[in-house]
């Protein structure tokens, strides 16, 4: 069982790409920090310095202003996130993140994929907050 979320971001698709492998630029609208940019065979260390939490993520590809895939959750056995970035035009990007390894059978089914999508869109809201207008104080401010 798979969940898309997918936004439009009005900026090169080389920038939106950079925002999200580059820890420095990703910890102005995501996770506080990250241990290393995001290269295809790297395990990476995110945290939530607001939420007193971290995630370890490995790294399954990169492919340059195309496509970052990665896997997280317990012990190498969650779910696998695939990001795709696709051209409007010089000025547009498509960001579609992808999020598979939802276990059908589990009778909490709907209630995970409604959480990461929400997780997904907000995401991506900062995300879109930042690149196209420099806006870093929305990370972190959903309060649960």
């Amino acid at each position: 069982m798979e969940n898309i979320t997918k936004m439009k971001v009005a900026k090169p698709i080389g920038e939106v790409f950079e925002a999200i492998v580059d820890p420095v630029k990703m910890s102005n609208y995501w996770f506080s920090s990250g241990s290393g940019r995001l290269e295809p065979g790297k395990t990476i260390t995110w945290r939530y310095e607001e939420y007193n939490a971290q995630v370890e993520i490995q790294v399954v590809e990169v492919e340059e202003s195309k496509k970052i895939v990665f896997q997280w959750g317990a012990n190498g056995e969650g779910n696998v996130v695939t990001i795709s970035l696709h051209e409007l035009d010089p000025t547009t990007t498509v960001i579609e993140v992808q999020e598979a390894g939802f276990d059908e059978n589990d009778p909490a089914l709907i209630h995970h994929l409604l959480d990461n999508k929400e997780g997904w869109v907000y995401m991506l809201t900062c995300l879109k907050g930042y690149v196209e207008f420099g806006v870093s104080k929305l990370r972190a401010g959903l309060v649960k």
